[in-house]
């Protein structure tokens, strides 16, 4: 869903397609993040990189550690840390509760996306996530894999019928 321009059409900025491959999502939060003015104008350009980044619950406050924010070039002061921890705004009770649940074993906060909101402020949806193991990577691949040779073999078998092939 983007446009000629390269950018997605319902406000996403970055996503973190490495999430649902290494992790399976259990829950999905919206957030929103508190970013300094030049830090928005290199969003707004879509300079954002979800990779290696996390959620960390400190203090009765979430933070978002290593999302990279390139700094922006036009600024005229001091460029900001592209790394920097960033605040993430939930209520208290969202907090309390993702808290608890990342508290049990295995259970961690993953920035699946960032988008800009209704409101035109910038979100981040994080999903509360499981670790895959290895052999659970494999098999998702698997699936993947025999679900798009079943489709090909469906389509096969359309064009040889359209054609006056096999029934």
């Amino acid at each position: 869903m983007s446009d000629k321009d390269g950018k997605s059409k319902d406000g996403q900025i970055a996503s973190n397609r490495r999430a649902f491959h290494d992790f399976f999502i259990d829950d999905k939060v919206e957030a929103g993040i508190v970013l300094l003015g030049p830090e928005v104008k290199s969003v707004r350009a879509h300079h954002v990189s979800l990779a290696e980044a996390h959620a960390e619950i400190r203090e009765g406050e979430v933070w978002l550690i290593g999302m990279h924010v390139r700094p922006y070039e036009a600024t005229g002061h001091q460029a900001l840390d592209p790394l920097r921890p960033r605040k993430l705004l939930l209520t208290r009770s969202e907090i309390r509760r993702l808290d608890r649940q990342v508290r049990q074993k295995g259970y961690t906060l993953v920035p699946l996306r960032m988008f800009f909101g209704a409101s035109g402020y910038a979100k981040v949806e994080l999903g509360l996530a499981r670790g895959k193991r290895q052999y659970d990577k494999r098999e998702a691949i698997a699936e993947r894999d025999a679900q798009r040779r079943d489709e090909r073999a469906v389509r096969e078998h359309e064009r040889r019928r359209e054609r006056g092939g096999d029934p």
